[in-house]
């Protein structure tokens, strides 16, 4: 099973790079077991609101929002096992 991983960001966000790298660290040890997706909410307003995303960085796991803030590597992790 692939789980589709996107990465709300915005160009502003201190929080944004960090919870990118957390995601990425997580790709590493998954492989391909994932796939990521960054998607700016400056750019991609639509699916933005279709999440209801209301700030950054939020992390959609599978259609559902499950963090808003940057993850433990460890809290990502056992939410793709």
């Amino acid at each position: 099973m692939v789980f589709k991983i996107e990465v709300f960001t915005s160009p502003t966000c201190r929080y944004c790079p960090t919870a990118k790298d957390i995601v990425m660290k997580a790709k590493e040890q998954l492989q391909d077991k994932i796939d990521v997706e960054e998607v700016n909410i400056m750019e991609d307003k639509k699916r933005a609101n279709a999440y209801g995303v209301m700030a950054v960085p939020t992390i959609v796991i599978d259609g559902v929002v499950e963090f808003v803030g940057t993850p433990a590597l460890d809290d990502l992790l056992s939410k793709l096992k």
